[in-house]
């Protein structure tokens, strides 16, 4: 099926993820993650309210429609990083994590050491690790190596809505990584922008703030779930190649002569 989605052996009918920051409320939200299709949700486990005695946006993300991935976004170091994802899986969310090591403030460039160190102790700790990374092909071999369960390269600076900046680099990560999936995880501002995220054979997207800072995020949703399906069978239909000059649409044989 082209809209399947495998990782770590399990299998989502959707290729698109997406997150729970900056709606306008938590309602929108799930307004939003239901037309958009997805299946996975990411939520920040230090910015969501854990104990649940107060209302809590987990509380608008059912369980037995979604499955949670739990994130370390605002994490500087490795240290922060792992505890924050045991936290995660401690209070009953998941042992899988977007393992997110941010490195510089203002850009939200991830910090490709520490991602590294705590791939390499989560993953031995049983967890799903899929790292938001750079498109960097030898950091993305490095952390495959250390057990990640699946890369994910940022197209742009998080938030940015810049879209894809380095196609080359992306291209060469979609031809030299094959042992895991491969998602774009930051960047994308528009519909356009994911599918051709999908056009160079990604195995899937993760968003957040191209839908939730829409004017209509809920449309924008549903935007992003057509994107990315029409990305994936342009991808598996193989294009035609490009040509320099005109080709006729109708053949000549068989023409009635003049």
């Amino acid at each position: 099926m082209s809209a399947s989605l495998t990782i770590a052996g399990r299998t989502f009918h959707s290729r698109l993820l997406v997150g729970t920051g900056k709606y306008r409320s938590n309602q929108e939200m799930a307004r939003c993650h239901k037309a958009s299709g997805a299946e996975v949700v990411t939520v920040a486990v230090r910015r969501v309210n854990l104990d649940r005695r107060t209302e809590s946006l987990l509380d608008h993300i059912p369980t037995d429609k979604y499955f949670l991935l739990p994130n370390t976004a605002a994490c500087y170091t490795a240290d922060e990083a792992i505890r924050t994802a045991r936290l995660g899986r401690e209070v009953g969310l998941s042992n899988w994590v977007k393992l997110e090591v941010i490195g510089d403030e203002k850009t939200l460039f991830p910090d490709n050491a520490g991602l590294l160190e705590a791939t390499r102790v989560l993953a031995k700790e049983g967890f799903v690790v899929l790292p938001y990374t750079t498109d960097d092909l030898i950091n993305a071999r490095r952390l495959v190596d250390a057990g990640a369960a699946a890369v994910m390269p940022l197209a742009a600076p998080i938030g940015s809505g810049l879209g894809i900046q380095n196609m080359t680099n992306l291209r060469i990560l979609r031809e030299m990584i094959t042992e895991v999936p491969l998602i774009v995880d930051a960047g994308v501002g528009t519909a356009s922008d994911a599918t051709v995220a999908m056009e160079l054979g990604y195995d899937g997207i993760l968003m957040n703030t191209a839908i939730a800072a829409a004017d209509d995020a809920v449309k924008m949703a549903e935007a992003m779930k057509h994107a990315v399906i029409a990305g994936r069978l342009a991808f598996e239909s193989g294009r035609m190649p490009k040509k320099l000059y005109a080709s006729a649409s109708s053949p000549m044989a068989g023409m009635v002569s003049s």
